[in-house]
């Protein structure tokens, strides 16, 4: 019962921030959720809470989703999931999540700053940065980092931004099912425990949705920066535990 309430107040916090910003739901569920349950169970799990997620983010940037922009960095994210899916069953992530977890710090720090890159061959440049992130989200349930450095270096609008890390995702997320279902990753103990989470889930939803329309554009900006900041910190600090 104790997890059932603790990951319940998780998944609620993680959606209403995803929801809120666009991104963020995985990374911070992951660190707190591993306390109570193993990778192995936990990954499965939030894949499927951030789908349902994703969609109700969809519904409300849909018209400002620009397929074009991404594509290529969905066809890379896509041809990584194998690998990071394979990593997940043979590998302890705490050493990827530290090294990934400084780099996020170090690239939010310069963004922050106002360091930008304008990208001469921007599609080259999407197909590294894609590749990276399927295999970090198959085997770390963290893809979003690559792309969120990306597109703030592009500097889009809030509803651009949350839109298009929303069809990213969803892609993703739709690609990524059937390879965990092939791999024996959806137990019934997964299931279980991801019905469980829906109220919360679904009330986080509900909240961040109706907070994201009260952000002002620069403030949003600055907000997306210090939490991937802090995100990089969490990813640390779970390798390190």
């Amino acid at each position: 019962m104790q997890i059932v309430i603790f990951g319940m107040l998780i998944i609620l916090m993680s959606a209403l921030l995803q929801s809120l910003s666009g991104f963020g739901f995985s990374i911070l569920a992951m660190p707190l959720i591993t306390l109570v349950m193993a990778p192995q169970t936990a990954v499965p799990i939030l894949l499927l809470s951030s789908f349902i997620v994703n969609i109700s983010v969809l519904l409300t940037t849909s018209n400002a989703i620009d397929l074009r922009k991404i594509w290529v960095l969905l066809l890379a994210g896509i041809a990584g999931l194998p690998l990071g899916t394979h990593l997940l069953v043979i590998l302890a992530g705490n050493i990827l999540k530290i090294i990934i977890g400084f780099l996020i710090i170090i690239f939010g720090l310069l963004l922050l700053l106002g360091f930008r890159k304008e990208l001469k061959h921007e599609k080259l440049a999407m197909l590294p940065i894609g590749l990276i992130s399927g295999i970090l989200g198959a085997s770390l349930s963290i893809s979003g980092p690559p792309i969120i450095i990306f597109l703030s270096n592009k500097q889009v609008g809030k509803n651009s931004f949350r839109g298009n890390l929303a069809i990213y995702f969803l892609l993703l997320n739709l690609v990524t099912i059937p390879i965990f279902w092939w791999n024996g990753l959806f137990t019934p103990e997964v299931l279980n425990y991801t019905g469980k989470f829906l109220p919360g889930l679904l009330l986080g939803v509900v909240l961040g949705n109706f907070l994201s329309r009260k952000v002002q554009e620069q403030h949003f900006r600055k907000f997306t920066l210090c939490l991937l900041l802090i995100m990089g910190v969490l990813a640390v600090v779970s390798g390190l535990k």
